[in-house]
């Protein structure tokens, strides 16, 4: 008979297998899908050379890289220049231990998960600071300068953006959280807290470098932001964190704003039919929305401008996330 403890770390190290797989998974097709979905929406076809439309070209891209040649600058600090993109790949990695994807299907289900998942996102800053000043290159250095600063300031944003999901459900772990909603009849705190959803979700496009705030890496002035002299498998470490990024930031949308993987009670009274899917169905669905709106809103926004995305974060999106507070306490105490 398998003791109690070696039975609890297999399962858990089953469920890490299954979440990172299916994760680099994902990770692999956001990118096909972005290039299809831009592509038809600027009314081009996007890949279609490998595999029927195109499906195996992120294969054949992760092949690529994998034999591409690992160049480093002759100046560069070569031991922080190595350690710098493997630091957000964990971080983002590390953040999905805390986030269930359907009712008891979680590898660490601790109290503090949101306030986990926040801390590691500021980790994942460092290795671009890292690789921006190892790489001994006024580009890469700018880049690096340019995402500290920014992925500081919004952190602050979508820190206090969440207060109110705090507020209504009385607890930072993300199961309670979603239970919690499922006392509304609309099954969401996407009503009661619109102002604070807003205000994460363009947070989140910051948090992410992703278009229209994705100053670190503007091709037009700095070539390729912080990772501009990285090649082969450590560019595509870069990459991974950024869909990776992607899927957490959309995640936590869903769980703390879209009911996670329930559906509205109001919804369930008028088809009941809808209950036998399963939970993990709607929970990727929602999720699936969200990574759309990323694709979206980059084939539809210019860049902003450096100056006005820092003046954005400190003197709009942080007044509302804290007039969002005072309300939400306010409505919370006499109600």
């Amino acid at each position: 008979m398998i003791p109690e403890f070696i039975y609890t770390i297999i399962v858990i190290l089953l469920k890490i297998a299954v979440v990172v797989g299916v994760t680099m998974l994902h990770v692999a097709y956001a990118t096909y899908f972005e290039r299809k979905v831009i592509g038809h929406m600027q009314v081009r076809l996007g890949p279609m050379r490998v595999g029927p439309h195109g499906l195996l070209q992120p294969i054949a891209d992760g092949i690529k890289l994998f034999f591409k040649e690992d160049i480093i600058p002759a100046e560069a600090d070569k031991t922080v220049f190595k350690i710098a993109p493997i630091v957000p790949v964990f971080a983002a990695l590390s953040a999905l231990a805390v986030i269930p994807f359907f009712e008891g299907f979680v590898i660490a289900d601790i109290n503090i998960g949101l306030l986990f998942i926040l801390a590691m996102s500021s980790l994942g800053a460092y290795g671009i600071v890292m690789a921006g000043w190892s790489s001994n290159s006024k580009y890469s250095f700018l880049g690096g300068l340019r995402s500290s600063a920014q992925v500081i300031s919004y952190e602050v944003a979508i820190g206090l953006s969440l207060v109110g999901v705090m507020i209504l459900s009385g607890s930072l772990n993300l199961t309670e959280i979603v239970k919690a909603q499922q006392q509304f009849r609309h099954g969401m705190f996407l009503f009661p807290q619109f102002v604070a959803y807003f205000v994460f979700m363009v947070a989140a496009f910051a948090e992410t470098n992703r278009a229209p705030f994705d100053l670190p890496e503007a091709e037009s002035e700095l070539v390729a932001g912080y990772f501009a002299e990285y090649s082969g498998m450590r560019f595509a470490l870069f990459f991974a964190a950024e869909y990776i990024g992607m899927i957490i930031m959309s995640s936590i949308a869903v769980l703390c704003f879209w009911g996670g993987w329930t559906l509205p009670p109001a919804l369930l009274d008028a088809a009941p039919a809808l209950a036998v899917v399963p939970g993990i169905v709607w929970f990727l669905l929602k999720v699936y929305i969200h990574i759309f709106l990323f694709y979206w809103v980059r084939a539809s926004l210019p860049r902003y401008r450096y100056d006005r995305l820092m003046s954005l974060g400190w003197k709009v999106l942080i007044p509302l996330a804290l007039a969002n507070i005072v309300v939400t306490s306010l409505v919370k105490f006499f109600l």
